[in-house]
């Protein structure tokens, strides 16, 4: 016959017998406290400590841990834990510091390859250093110890995050000027709809996609098959063809791509698109054209052609490292995730004319993108 425990009774009110309950029947409560519930219900229910291991699998000397605690401090102090400190901690506030400003600093800043530190890297090289620096606690410390110091602080030094520095010191004025000339595009479009006809300056957002790769594939691809392989299959190993640059147009008012491919990005490529802009919109009217400061928009041979067409183009340049303020962008990025995602080809020929057929597609299905934001600060 087991025997019977010398600790007092647990007594539990009707409100605390139904809070455990609903405790112990929990299943997003944490387990350590719906086990502790049990076990004060078990208790309360004068139970045997060996009848309490059984049903709960829990451990004898947590059990007992679980009701002195309730028995002393009341139920609610028996399903949880008590936090102490049972020493002054090792690290000092000082040594956290150099840890921190160890952590801002790059490994390559200190003879080491690396570019940026990893937790591993770092605790070892702050064992190797902290004593030499006065730093003796920090003599062992491991990674767990430094990811808490970090932590603790809100620094991954392991992680890097891309920002855009705005180099233009006209950035906003620039800016301004072509948010203006979308929303007086956005008003033309407004008055212009369901009438067929043109507008006296017509606006185009111009740029080009550089270094498309061709790629082929060196073994076929494997089609999927039913309750085997529900995805294509593709060999890793493949082979470059070489690269070609697509020069595009989106013309704002209507949403159609005007686009050539090429091998080469040179003025001679951009004045072969600025030709095709001549003869697809009609002569009286001016073209408008958004575009940023590369060297092929401005070279001589561009500015040679244009003073040729005297008012027949107008550019509107965006801001150095502004590029996301074209709205081609957006086409550019719609077509990367359609008919170029994944794209695999046989020879540059293939390249270019699927590229134009994607973009034939497109037009046959126009979209008018339109900026809706707008913060021009006149107010």
């Amino acid at each position: 016959m087991a025997r019977k425990t010398k600790r007092m009774k647990l007594h539990l009110s009707e409100e605390q017998r139904a809070q455990l309950k609903e405790l112990s029947n929990s299943r997003k409560a944490p387990l350590r406290e719906v086990q502790r519930a049990k076990i004060l219900l078990l208790y309360s229910d004068d139970r045997t400590i060996r009848e309490i291991k059984k049903q709960t699998g829990i451990s004898r000397p947590t059990i007992y841990k679980c009701i002195d605690k309730a028995l002393g401090a009341g139920a609610d102090a028996g399903l949880k834990d008590y936090f102490h400190r049972p020493f002054d901690p090792l690290i000092t506030e000082s040594a956290k510091a150099w840890v921190i400003n160890l952590a801002c600093t790059k490994p390559k800043d200190h003879g080491l390859a690396s570019e940026l530190w990893t937790f591993s890297e770092l605790a070892k090289f702050t064992r190797k250093h902290a004593p030499n620096e006065g730093y003796e606690c920090l003599a062992r410390a491991a990674k767990a110890t430094i990811w808490r110091i970090l932590d603790a602080n809100s620094i991954r030094p392991h992680k890097l995050k891309y920002y855009l520095e705005r180099r233009d010191p006209e950035f906003e004025e620039k800016m301004q000027e072509i948010l203006m000339v979308y929303e007086e595009v956005n008003l033309q479009n407004d008055q212009l709809a369901g009438i067929d006809s043109q507008p006296s300056i017509i606006t185009v957002s111009v740029d080009e996609k550089p270094g498309v790769q061709a790629i082929k594939t060196v073994a076929p691809d494997l089609p999927p098959k039913p309750d085997k392989h529900s995805s294509w299959g593709r060999d890793y190993e493949y082979k470059r063809l070489g690269t070609v640059s697509l020069l595009g147009a989106l013309d704002l008012h209507s949403g159609k791509i005007i686009a050539q491919v090429h091998d080469r990005h040179r003025s001679i490529e951009f004045i072969s698109l600025l030709k095709e802009l001549d003869q697809y919109y009609p002569s009286e009217s001016t073209i408008r054209v958004i575009l940023d400061n590369h060297s092929t928009h401005i070279s001589k041979e561009t500015m040679k052609y244009l003073a040729s067409r005297p008012g027949r183009f107008v550019y509107v340049h965006t801001p150095k490292h502004g590029s996301w303020l074209n709205l081609i962008e957006s086409a550019f990025s719609k077509m990367a995730r359609t008919f170029l995602r994944h794209i695999r080809v046989d020879s540059k020929e293939e390249l270019k004319e699927r590229i134009l057929r994607g973009i034939k597609e497109f037009n046959e299905a126009p979209v008018v993108y339109r900026w809706k934001k707008f913060d021009l600060g006149i107010l």
